[in-house]
């Protein structure tokens, strides 16, 4: 399995004010805002994401984009991590496994 991109999430609430708040604190725009559902800045060759609507957790977690949905599955499984059900977003299919202390980490691969 390959990891093509690695991200800290951020949940928020307001999606409109932490994009403000966020393209002043680090100078740049966003790379992308899908509405209320989710945004990314690119900093200096590494990305922050902000989860509105669409994210899987009211805790920060990491997104890991992943070429082969079933090996990253079977990690999971196998370091015990509790894995949720395979679910298709509107770029991607993603699922979700809970780490120790209840922390997300949201593994996916972009549809074709």
């Amino acid at each position: 399995m390959r990891i093509e991109q690695l991200l800290p999430v951020i949940p928020v609430d307001d999606m409109a004010g932490a994009v403000a708040a966020w393209t002043v604190v680090l100078g740049i725009g966003p790379r992308f805002v899908d509405g209320d559902r989710w945004a990314q800045f690119d900093v200096e060759g590494r990305r922050l994401a902000l989860a509105g609507t669409d994210r899987e957790s009211d805790q920060p977690g990491v997104l890991v984009k992943v070429d082969d949905m079933e090996e990253a599955r079977r990690r999971a499984a196998s370091a015990g991590l509790e894995v949720g059900p395979t679910r298709e977003g509107p770029h991607e299919l993603r699922f979700t496994a809970t780490g120790p202390g209840g922390w997300p980490i949201t593994f996916c691969v972009n549809r074709p």
